[in-house]
């Protein structure tokens, strides 16, 4: 496993710690997170969720070559994967959730942000969502929650052409709420999540619940864009995509 889940008071702080591959996920750690959040939403002493990565990077998105065996050992693919099951987790998470990025956060690493409720950005954050670079369709529900939040203008910039966001631009568009130097990022995100787990429990997630409205709809929202990418990976454009990627790993 390469997540590092600590306790800070009540703050669980997963970190993706797989800095030479920027922490790209496999399907081990997309178990560790879906783990860390599970163990939050039980623990009573726990308030908030932050999610960082080490190694000057947030998260390069899916590893390839573990994604596409976990999706080989799967039946259902993407479906019944760990992927799949992290993202179901994201969606019904009820307590806070923040993310301290620096550098890139590519796929699932954006993706994952949209259900944050809480994002700061160091200078050389860069948020990208090229899934129809390759062949595939968005999930974990960015293609309701990116038109939703930030309109149709910058969700086609984002899903349709693929275009990577860099700090400035995200808290611009409302990704980000702060932008922060490296050195500060870390200790300014988690005393944001602090300050939210120190709060009136009850109040809080009552009002979590009433800012970000019916949970099932983005849930089965999830399940469509599943299927779909399901679909989309084996495709000829995706199968080419790939052979493209793992020829230039191997280079």
């Amino acid at each position: 496993m390469t997540v590092d889940i600590e306790r800070d008071g009540g703050v669980i702080v997963a970190t993706l710690n797989r800095p030479d591959k920027k922490n790209a996920l496999t399907g081990a750690m997309y178990r560790a997170l879906r783990e860390a959040l599970v163990m939050a939403s039980a623990e009573e002493g726990v308030g908030a969720v932050l999610v960082t990565g080490a190694g000057g990077a947030f998260c390069a998105g899916n590893d390839i070559g573990d994604f596409l065996a976990e999706n080989q050992r799967q039946s259902e693919g993407a479906r019944s994967g760990p992927g799949g099951e992290f993202i179901r987790t994201l969606a019904r998470f009820d307590k806070p959730l923040l993310a301290a990025v620096e550098g890139p956060a590519v796929g699932v690493g954006t993706t994952m942000c949209l259900h944050c409720d809480l994002v700061y950005a160091a200078p050389s954050a860069r948020f990208a969502m090229p899934f129809v670079n390759l062949g595939l369709v968005p999930e974990a529900g960015a293609s309701m929650l990116v038109p939703r939040r930030f309109g149709l203008g910058v969700a086609s910039e984002m899903l349709l052409l693929g275009e990577a966001v860099g700090a400035a631009r995200a808290k611009e568009i409302g990704l980000v709420a702060e932008v922060v130097a490296p050195e500060g990022l870390k200790a300014h995100a988690l005393a944001k999540a602090k300050a939210l787990a120190a709060k009136p429990r009850a109040a809080l997630l009552a009002t979590r619940k009433l800012m970000r409205g019916d949970a099932e709809a983005l849930y089965a929202h999830m399940e469509e864009e599943l299927v779909a990418f399901a679909r989309a990976l084996k495709s000829p454009e995706a199968r080419a995509a790939f052979e493209a990627f793992a020829g230039r790993a191997k280079a």
